[in-house]
């Protein structure tokens, strides 16, 4: 079966709709500058969500709250069982 990639449960037809209602909106000269605008902010928001998770986790060391060196051996030991499990079955998947 072949899955369409999907935007919050929008198919790929409702977003071209949208997209030609925005044009007849806001006109095809605008739209650069909107989507500049939308750029920024999002640069923004990533940003200052960057500077909060910074700080929760600079205060969480300072606290002793995170064990940093336990948290990088549990994702070793993660990141070996996923190559044995890829090594695995890499051995059983059907090539195409």
């Amino acid at each position: 079966m072949i899955q369409l990639a999907t935007l919050l449960f929008i198919g790929g037809t409702e977003i071209v709709f949208i997209l030609f209602i925005v044009v007849l909106v806001f006109g095809a000269d605008k739209l650069p500058e909107i989507a500049r605008g939308l750029g920024k902010g999002m640069r923004t928001l990533k940003d200052a969500t960057n500077d909060i998770k910074h700080e929760v986790t600079k205060s969480a060391k300072e606290s002793n709250i995170i064990d940093t060196d336990a948290a990088k051996e549990i994702q070793q030991e993660i990141n070996k069982v996923k190559d044995d499990l890829e090594d695995f079955t890499g051995s059983v998947k059907r090539k195409m």
